[in-house]
């Protein structure tokens, strides 16, 4: 693939007009130690967040947080906020009003995003060790990482987002009636109040609703944002001073829109607290919102097992026969696009077009369902038709536009492998429900039984030169025994011949195929 040209192919307008017809229902279950919530689109599972009581996510939290560490080579501080590891705070992300916030009041009238010489100040200068500031939770501990802060606090609901130390009006760019963000613009700029300053972002969700519910949503995250100040104020760090929602709630606020038809919940308790948070802050929501009180779980009944098994696979199955492989690492995620059993009616082109067609539109599924951030290098099957490596792209770009997260795709390396980001807030799939394979260490491979018998003959040799015993025995899985007294049987009774001593097996059930010992006896 060489770098891109401007071109909307046939086959991106075709999708685009799908997206217009997307019906959508939002599948809610919850157990006692488990939440899971699903975001179906005409049948196809598309989102899947899960929260659990021993691992709540922070993303959105607020902490009175103290500094443990300052490093000016990363021009970032560590800063302890009561959790198990230090979170990450770096100096782009420290903003100018924060020593002020810290003691309590709030004069900062700066904008939302970093002042322009805050990328050019010294970290050193910013902050001290010890020191206690306000900082908000951007992205959950993954992995080794600790959590990424930031002093720019931000407070959303369901139609807006309060910026305590902005100012101004920002519209979403998904709203793109110019009619209607100016409406929008000119309403939320009339609400705001000089006693109670701050920047207001206009969500997605904002789009045609009614004057009075905006201002009523404005007014609610003003006194939240009251209450936040003055725990701050009393709060000894390190501390939490604001709680974001449970992720029930989370999802009519921030998954609900307008294609979504129906909200189904299995719990009771769960579906009445949601019917409340409804009524309160949505209206609009609340008589889409179902009790399911099925026997059949609500995830069998809609084959979300089935998928969430699926999305735990390296490999992805297309419907032309050919599959991807997906292969996620702490540096970054790849993906490899290969036609496996479809060989097309005409050529050979042809064939490979079409196939990395549906492999764009899998993969920016994939990437959602399984949430899936940071670098992602995609490796599509190369294609000597220009005008086709371009409409791969743009098919690819169009398809990421229904993302909720933001992705940003590269130019075409020189080697031909389609380069692209995307915005990474908590753990991923695999992350949440998996852990490192106990038999392999995580590394997904494991030495042959050929290997470990011959490392087992090199520790013989090690044994029978410093021990003067009888015998050896050497206990080892099943497979590792089996091959010895086997395929091995001639090696192994050349080396009894040579270091004059007999070499007795014991197989152990629960040793992997790696593990082994050699007790002199």
């Amino acid at each position: 693939m060489r770098p891109r040209a401007c071109c909307v192919p046939l086959e991106s307008n075709r999708l685009a007009e799908s997206l217009s017809t997307t019906s959508a229902e939002l599948l809610i279950n919850v157990t006692p130690p488990e939440t899971r919530v699903a975001l179906v689109e005409n049948g196809v599972l598309q989102e899947i967040h899960i929260e659990r009581t021993s691992k709540r996510g922070r993303v959105g939290n607020i902490y009175r947080g103290r500094v443990q560490r300052v490093l000016p080579g990363m021009q970032a501080a560590f800063v302890d906020i009561g959790l198990e590891r230090a979170a990450f705070l770096h100096a782009s992300d420290i903003h100018r009003s924060h020593l002020v916030m810290a003691n309590g009041t709030d004069t900062a009238t700066g904008p939302h995003e970093p002042d322009d010489d805050e990328e050019d100040r010294d970290i050193t200068a910013l902050v001290t060790e010890g020191q206690s500031l306000v900082v908000q939770v951007v992205k959950d501990p993954i992995g080794s990482k600790g959590a990424r802060l930031t002093t720019h606090l931000s407070i959303p609901s369901r139609y807006l987002v309060y910026l305590p130390q902005g100012h101004g009006v920002g519209v979403s760019q998904k709203i793109e009636d110019e009619d209607e963000r100016a409406r929008l613009r000119s309403l939320v700029a009339g609400l705001a109040t000089s006693e109670q300053p701050g920047g207001i972002i206009v969500r997605t969700a904002a789009e045609g609703v009614s004057d009075d519910a905006l201002g009523a949503d404005l007014r609610f995250l003003q006194r939240l944002w009251v209450a936040v100040r003055e725990r701050c104020q009393t709060a000894t760090a390190p501390a939490r001073v604001h709680e974001d929602l449970p992720l029930v709630l989370r999802a009519l606020r921030d998954l609900f829109g307008p294609q979504v038809e129906q909200v189904r919940v299995d719990s009771r308790e769960s579906f009445q607290r949601a019917v409340d948070f409804a009524t309160r802050f949505i209206p609009e929501v609340r008589a889409r919102i179902d009790y399911y009180p099925g026997e059949r779980p609500i995830f069998d009944l809609y084959g979300i097992e089935d998928e969430i098994h699926k999305a735990l696979d390296r490999r992805v199955e297309l419907k032309s026969g050919g599959h991807l492989v997906i292969d996620q690492t702490e540096a970054m995620t790849t993906i490899d696009v290969n036609t496996g059993a479809f060989v097309g009616h005409r050529n050979l082109e042809e064939t490979i077009f079409k196939t990395n067609f549906e492999a764009a539109q899998a993969i920016a599924r994939q990437l959602r369902l399984r949430n899936l951030g940071g670098i992602i290098i995609i490796d599509f099957i190369d294609m000597a038709d220009p005008e086709h490596r371009r409409q791969i792209l743009r098919s690819l770009e169009r398809a990421l536009a229904r993302d909720p997260a933001r992705c940003h795709v590269s130019a075409v390396s020189a080697l031909g492998l389609v380069e692209m980001t995307r915005k990474r807030t908590r753990e991923s799939l695999e992350r949440v429900l998996c852990e490192p394979c106990p038999t392999c260490a995580g590394r997904g491979t494991m030495k042959t039984a050929e290997s470990t018998c011959y490392e087992i003959f090199r520790e013989i040799l090690r044994e029978a030169r410093q021990y003067d015993a009888d015998a050896l025995l050497v206990l080892a899985a099943q497979a590792v025994v089996d091959r010895l007294l086997d395929e091995e049987s001639n090696h192994l009774a050349e080396l009894e011949a040579f270091i004059g001593k007999p070499i007795r097996f014991q197989p152990e059930a629960l040793y992997t195929q790696e593990q082994y010992d050699v007790v002199p006896i």
